[in-house]
C-alpha cells in the first residue's frame, strides 16, 4: 500500500490557504448553481449535485443555505451565468500553479489573477504550461475509528478504490475521478465515517523553496488567490514546510 500520503500533502497545502472559512459558502454555492442549471435540482437524478451537497455538508454549510441556493438556481432568481476558467502559471522560483475559477466576468477575473501572480514574484503562463505536471485523482478520506485495515481494503477495492494509506487518524483511499462517487456511496452504505471525498490535481514532483522572500511571496500568492470569490480551487507543487 502507499507509504506516502497524498492526502496529508494536499491537506497541509489546503489548510494554509483556507484560513477564511466563510469563503467556502460562496464557492460551493457557485458550484451548486452551475450544477443545478446544467443537470437539474433533483439530487436523485443529478449525481454531481448529490456529491456537491455532501461536500457542502462536510464543510458545515447549513442545510437551509444549501436548499436556498438550489431553489434559487432552479428558478429565475439567479441571473448570474458563471463560466469555468482555468489559469496556469508559475510562482516564485518556478512553482507550478493551477487556478480553477467560476466567474460571471472573465475580464475581471483574468485581471485579478494576473495581478496576484505579478505582485508576488510569479507570472501567468499559457494554457497547458504546467497542467502536464499534474494528474487527476479521486480521494476519499475516512475517519479511523479503530478500523481493521484488511476489512477496509476489501471494501474499498469492492467499490473501485485503487490504493489506500492508513494512519492513526484517517484512512486515505485513492481512486480514479470517475469512480469517486461510487466509492463514496459504497463506503457510506457500509457505515464508514467520511471526512471528505473530492477530486484533486496531484503533482508528479514537488518544488522546495529555500529563499525566505520566495516563501513569503508564495504564501501571499496562495492567500490572495484563495481569498478571491471567483477562485474555486488552487493546485500547486510547492513542498510546503511542516508547521
Amino acid at each position: 500500500m502507499s507509504g506516502h500520503s497524498k492526502w496529508n500533502n494536499i491537506k497541509r497545502k489546503k489548510e494554509a490557504t483556507d484560513a477564511v472559512k466563510g469563503k467556502i459558502f460562496t464557492k460551493i454555492g457557485r458550484e451548486i448553481t452551475v450544477c443545478v442549471k446544467e443537470g437539474g435540482p433533483d439530487p436523485n437524478n443529478n449525481s454531481k449535485l448529490r456529491d456537491l451537497i455532501a461536500k457542502a455538508k462536510a464543510n458545515n454549510v447549513p442545510n437551509d443555505n444549501i436548499e436556498r441556493v438550489i431553489k434559487k438556481a432552479a428558478g429565475d432568481g439567479d441571473k448570474n451565468n458563471y463560466e469555468t476558467m482555468v489559469y496556469e502559471g508559475y510562482g516564485p522560483s518556478g512553482v507550478a500553479v493551477i487556478v480553477e475559477c467560476l466567474t460571471d466576468n472573465k475580464n475581471r477575473t483574468a485581471g485579478e489573477v494576473r495581478h496576484y501572480f505579478d505582485k508576488f514574484g510569479g507570472n501567468l503562463g499559457t494554457s497547458g504550461c504546467v497542467s502536464f505536471m499534474f494528474s487527476n485523482k479521486g480521494f476519499v478520506v475516512l475517519e479511523n475509528t479503530g478500523l481493521d485495515e484488511d476489512t477496509v481494503m476489501e471494501d474499498c477495492f469492492e467499490f473501485g478504490g485503487d490504493d489506500l494509506s492508513v494512519n492513526d487518524e484517517t484512512v486515505e483511499i485513492e481512486c480514479t475521478p470517475e469512480n469517486l462517487h461510487a466509492l463514496r456511496e459504497g463506503l457510506l452504505s457500509k457505515g464508514y465515517k467520511i471526512i471528505s471525498a473530492e477530486a484533486e490535481k496531484v503533482p508528479a514532483t514537488y518544488t522546495t523553496l529555500e529563499n525566505e522572500d520566495d516563501i513569503k511571496k508564495m504564501n501571499l500568492l496562495l492567500e490572495h488567490l484563495e481569498d478571491n470569490d471567483d477562485v474555486q480551487n488552487v493546485y500547486h507543487n510547492w513542498d510546503m514546510p511542516e508547521e
